[in-house]
């Protein structure tokens, strides 16, 4: 599969913008990737990409090689995988993007319990926004998705999708934690620590303020629920998440989760999508049968 590597170059050059950081990254010299380039370019009798002062773009042929070559690329790792599989070795990599809301608990817990049947399976995991995770999706980055109110294209597949409530978090010792669920009217007057607008949750949340009149103590935003977490447990603010990804068991650590009543923020999906038309790989599709049960 040699030509592979000319396809992996072709596709990292489209990632990059630049034939010289393409070639750092895939350790060859510049020059030597640039005469490949030129050769592919000849054979197929037009350019696939425009050169600038500052790097390189697709040209329109370009875009569509590149699309044939991230598909050759994908297809030929499950050949890979299939044939390992067949071997007994099961080493994946299964690749995965998610929503930060399933990286501390519930994809770690589900990794861990897969691997006890396959022990020398590789994950290959990436924690982004729903954008970027269904645009990795679609240019063969990962095998799966798993978004929260994410925007489907036709070109996604979704395999499985479950209904989330917004949480609010807060310390075990907060006033608000004796309700066992929350109206948003009820977090007014107290310090808030929000996920930015980058985040589904917020979405939400400005949605419905747009809404109402409420008057929230905004004292801190992040792109980071680590750095949120933080937050509720040493400023005593109260922050919100998707249940899914709400304290619980161990990993509360002095923080609880109550949830919003559904008449101020209805439920929004959760999502586990692959590229439509796209056979995965055996260890990811199986490890994809997982999630969908553990997420029904």
């Amino acid at each position: 599969m040699r030509h592979l590597r000319l396809l992996q170059q072709v596709s990292e050059i489209a990632r990059a913008g630049s034939i010289r950081q393409a070639a750092e990254k895939m350790n060859i010299t510049a020059s030597a990737m640039n005469r490949k380039i030129q050769d592919l370019e000849r054979e197929i009798g037009t350019p696939i990409f425009e050169r600038r002062a500052r790097g390189v773009k697709l040209t329109a042929a370009g875009e569509m090689f590149v699309r044939y070559a991230r598909s050759q690329i994908a297809d030929a790792e499950r050949l890979s995988s299939q044939v390992e599989d067949l071997r007994g070795l099961r080493r994946g990599p299964v690749k995965i993007a998610c929503s930060q809301a399933l990286a501390l608990d519930f994809l770690p817990s589900q990794i861990g319990a897969f691997r006890k049947d396959n022990p020398r399976l590789v994950f290959d995991l990436k924690v982004m926004d729903h954008n970027a995770a269904i645009n990795a999706l679609i240019e063969y980055d990962v095998d799966l998705a798993i978004v929260y109110r994410a925007t489907i294209r036709p070109a996604v597949r979704i395999l499985t999708s479950v209904p989330q409530r917004l949480v609010a978090i807060m310390r075990d010792d907060h006033p608000l934690a004796a309700k066992q669920t929350l109206r948003l009217s009820d977090c007014v007057g107290h310090p808030l620590a929000l996920p930015d607008q980058s985040l589904g949750g917020r979405q939400v949340l400005d949605e419905v303020i747009a809404r109402r009149d409420f008057r929230f103590d905004v004292m801190a935003e992040s792109n980071s629920f680590e750095m949120l977490r933080g937050l509720v447990l040493r400023s005593n603010m109260i922050s919100f998440q998707i249940d899914i990804g709400a304290p619980r068991g161990e990993f509360g650590m002095g923080v609880v989760g109550r949830p919003i009543d559904e008449r101020d923020i209805p439920r929004s999906d959760l999502v586990l999508c692959q590229l439509r038309g796209r056979i995965l790989p055996l260890a990811a599709a199986s490890f994809a049968d997982r999630l969908s049960k553990a997420m029904a």
